[in-house]
């Protein structure tokens, strides 16, 4: 087989919808073992193949990258106007993986997207406009056209059949793995002695904002620092005039394990996600960790996390107290759970249903 995967967010920081296609690619690549062709394809921006193939460093993978300006909205016309097939830029192929960026249309072979959650559906006030136009229709497309779905969570999964009415059939379940280096043994940040760390770009639906008021709220407050790792976003900023916070801003894959080691509680307060894999990364390093009760987190949480509302800046105080008087027990909980996560699985989980359907 020759198989395409669209990797064109790779042109932007990874964060957790890069980590995926890049850690699931890897896996894929794994898998194929030398019996396939798989070629690693993105229509991006002018500076986005040297981002690209810096991201792709160390996977044995073949590219085709495509420098053009205004290359969002041009891979957005060419999804929209279903032609040319994507075989006039990537070539021959037999299965094509696409991701939310792009929708092209093909003239043969597997048609495969993954999904990482449907937030932009549900909650188009947590997106921006671009980011709500973008996913909705590639959604609509994927639900008509995909023989293969691939969900990241059973949330997302069903999420899928219920909202979309993609056939039980038709849907493979992805979960994310762990990125080389997240581990309990290496370098430590420098943080505090005794640190929570929250992790998310400042937006609506990562909820910061009540977990700076719940961490305000804590007894322990005065010998407890809060650490604020993450982009900018966009939306209202929680307020963070307290010198006791840091915000050491966007963190790479390269030192993110290092702050998951030096936290003492990691806290996950999002409203909604896909999966939520800095749960799992953090239980990696063997950090306890206190997130948020809605369900599309369950799968990363297993039993080996402290569950709070994420609305209520009381419970999740109560959450990280609990964490703070049970570290060791959770940090042995979540060793244990995050051992189940491999992207050399998640892509042999691709891979066999990308050759079931060839």
């Amino acid at each position: 087989m020759r198989i395409v995967v669209d990797v064109s967010p790779l042109s932007h920081p990874r964060t957790g919808i890069g980590n995926y296609i890049r850690g699931s690619l890897a896996g894929i690549v794994e898998a194929a073992a030398g019996r396939h062709e798989v070629l690693a394809f993105a229509p991006t921006s002018l500076k986005g193949p040297g981002r690209i193939r810096a991201a792709l460093d160390g996977i044995d993978v073949a590219t085709t990258l495509l420098p053009l300006p205004a290359s969002h909205a041009l891979r957005t016309v060419w999804s929209r106007a279903g032609r040319p097939p994507v075989e006039t830029l990537a070539g021959r192929l037999d299965a094509f993986l696409f991701s939310e960026w792009m929708y092209p249309a093909q003239r043969r072979g597997v048609r495969a997207t993954i999904f990482h959650d449907l937030v932009p559906l549900h909650h188009p006030e947590w997106c921006t406009p671009r980011t709500v136009a973008m996913h909705t229709r590639k959604a609509r497309n994927a639900a008509e056209t995909c023989d293969v779905v691939v969900a990241n969570s059973r949330f997302t999964a069903a999420d899928l059949e219920a909202s979309l009415g993609v056939a039980p059939g038709r849907i493979v379940l992805g979960h994310p793995g762990l990125s080389p280096g997240l581990g309990p043994d290496g370098p430590r940040a420098a943080l505090p002695p005794e640190t929570v760390l929250g992790l998310g770009t400042i937006e609506p639906r990562k909820n910061i904002a009540r977990l700076v008021e719940a961490w305000r709220l804590l007894r322990e407050a005065d010998d407890l620092g809060l650490t604020l790792a993450g982009g900018e976003g966009w939306g209202d900023r929680p307020d963070l005039a307290d010198a006791r916070i840091s915000r050491p801003g966007y963190v790479t894959d390269a030192d993110v394990a290092a702050l998951y080691r030096a936290a003492t509680v990691f806290v996950y307060p999002s409203l909604y996600e896909g999966f939520g894999m800095p749960i799992v990364e953090a239980m990696a390093c063997g950090t306890p960790v206190v997130a948020s009760s809605h369900p599309s987190l369950d799968d990363a949480c297993g039993e080996a996390a402290i569950r709070v509302e994420p609305t209520d800046p009381e419970a999740i105080a109560d959450g990280i107290h609990e964490a703070l008087t049970r570290r060791d027990e959770l940090a042995r909980l979540g060793l244990e759970h995050a051992r189940r996560f491999s992207w050399a699985r998640t892509g042999a989980v691709i891979l066999e249903a990308l050759e079931r359907e060839a």
